[in-house]
């Protein structure tokens, strides 16, 4: 069968069951899950600490694990290795669509998630095929892109040979939250039901089409977003927090985590490094990815980080410990990458070494000390977000918008995208909704599936006319 109607018959097939089980149909009981110590890290040793494999760089302040991007390998550890590409892909995503869980021993994480030989899938076809399963749902907003005009750009303008790198930022809830932990208290609980919830956030994805993608709170990488990304030319890295608040949650689906995808035909990668944050020497639960890509198109390269902070108030010292561990660790990786490229193709590297993209819920506002951190660390990072505001200066009001049993309503600017300033313009800035687009119940509801909302940018690599300035 054609593998893009393989694909709309299985979403079709998984639709009918959904309307099937709304009418009625017994659900299964899963039994309860009891999260296991190895089940909590995807690599340990008898100290805890994040064991290294093939290490490229072993930067100060963070534990890392740096994996060799080119070695290809199926879908996830447990799969048979006699079984075709296509029936692995789509028998895991039949088996994710149909039912709540999946089995306790999870993968190894690992940079290469690719899987070459995977049937590619259509698209505009799946997109189609999420408007339908949503159909019965509230019609989702219309953002649009604000093309800035006082982006503090080079004269000579972006590289003429240079393709807009669309990069996506999104904290998208992990299930076992938003169901088990968060208490949403104007979201009814059948609009976190996963069945529907994953095809909003696919459609999310799909609308805007990213060329990196930047996720937290994943808790169904290994069922859903890795072999239904795969599908459509993605590569992925997937590093689980050490201790998932996930795992207490009855029913489960293994821990949450940060995840990095990229455009297999856009961006060869280079490295990848998995950081456990620490702060006052201590490593603590927060996680970051760092992935080195290079342009398949110019030979440029690049680094992109995703990560997600401590949250809640009260732990302002621990988010500010918890950046500095990150900047130590992404000079220490910019550096060793510029180092590594003495005989590379493309000398585009300084002396702050390769260019930066970091995406992550900070969960901090601009007045803390982390945010403060970035603004002004030797990297010479900006937030692309201020490009919304009428001076280039100022960040949203919110990013995330929310009403908890616990803590009641709450309206925070929590999620950025840093980039280094004088490597990258910024083309476009996906505007936010307002708060007649959210409407009285906040975030989630029936029409968008996390409390976050998605940020999305269009970067260019700029032509530097003198190097880079040490701020």
């Amino acid at each position: 069968m054609n593998p893009v109607r393989r694909c709309s018959a299985l979403l079709q097939r998984d639709f009918t069951a959904l309307c099937l089980s709304s009418l009625g149909s017994p659900k299964t009981e899963t039994p309860k899950r009891v999260a296991s110590p190895s089940s909590r890290h995807c690599h340990q040793s008898s100290g805890g600490e994040v064991l290294t494999c093939q290490p490229q760089v072993k930067p100060s302040g963070a534990s890392s694990v740096s994996v060799n991007t080119r070695i290809a390998g199926p879908m996830g550890s447990g799969s048979s290795s006699g079984s075709s590409s296509s029936s692995r892909l789509f028998g895991t995503l039949a088996q994710t669509l149909s039912s709540p869980s999946i089995p306790l021993a999870l993968p190894a994480a690992r940079e290469d998630d690719d899987d070459d030989s995977c049937d590619p899938a259509d698209p505009d076809l799946l997109l189609r095929e999420c408007e339908e399963a949503l159909r019965n749902r509230p019609a989702r907003w219309q953002r649009g892109f604000m093309h800035p005009t006082h982006v503090d750009v080079n004269p000579r303008g972006p590289s003429p040979d240079q393709q807009p790198i669309r990069v996506m930022q999104w904290n998208i809830l992990a299930q076992a939250l938003g169901e088990g932990k968060d208490g949403f208290l104007r979201c009814p609980l059948d609009a976190l039901n996963w069945a529907e919830r994953k095809y909003l956030i696919l459609e999310e994805i799909l609308t805007y089409q990213p060329d990196v993608l930047c996720l937290q709170e994943v808790d169904h990488y290994f069922d859903t977003f890795r072999p239904v990304l795969s599908s459509l030319g993605y590569q992925s890295s997937f590093c689980p927090k050490p201790w998932s608040p996930c795992l207490d949650v009855e029913n489960n689906n293994g821990p949450d985590g940060c995840a990095l995808f990229f455009r297999r035909d856009r961006f060869e990668p280079l490295a990848t490094n998995h950081l456990r944050l620490s702060a006052m020497m201590l490593k603590t639960n927060q996680v970051a990815v760092v992935t080195t890509l290079r342009c398949r198109a110019s030979g440029r390269r690049f680094c992109v980080a995703v990560t997600h902070l401590k949250a809640r108030s009260g732990w302002e010292s621990l988010r500010s410990a918890q950046g500095s561990s990150l900047l130590q660790s992404l000079c220490a990786i910019t550096m060793e990458m510029a180092v590594q490229d003495a005989s590379g193709t493309v000398a585009d590297e300084d002396e702050a070494g390769v260019p930066l993209i970091v995406c992550g819920d900070f969960n901090a506002e601009p007045w803390e000390d982390v945010y403060r951190r970035f603004a002004s660390s030797p990297l010479g990072l900006d937030s692309a977000y201020k490009h919304l505001s009428a001076d280039g200066r100022s960040e949203p009001p919110y990013t995330s918008w929310k009403i908890r049993r616990s803590s009641g309503e709450s309206r925070h600017t929590l999620d950025y995208i840093w980039y280094s300033s004088r490597r990258f313009c910024v083309n476009g800035v996906l505007e936010l909704p307002n708060e007649e687009q959210i409407g009285p119940d906040r975030l989630p509801s029936y029409h968008y599936p996390s409390d976050h909302l998605s940020l999305v940018c269009d970067f260019s690599f700029s032509e530097p006319t003198q190097p880079h300035r040490l701020l």
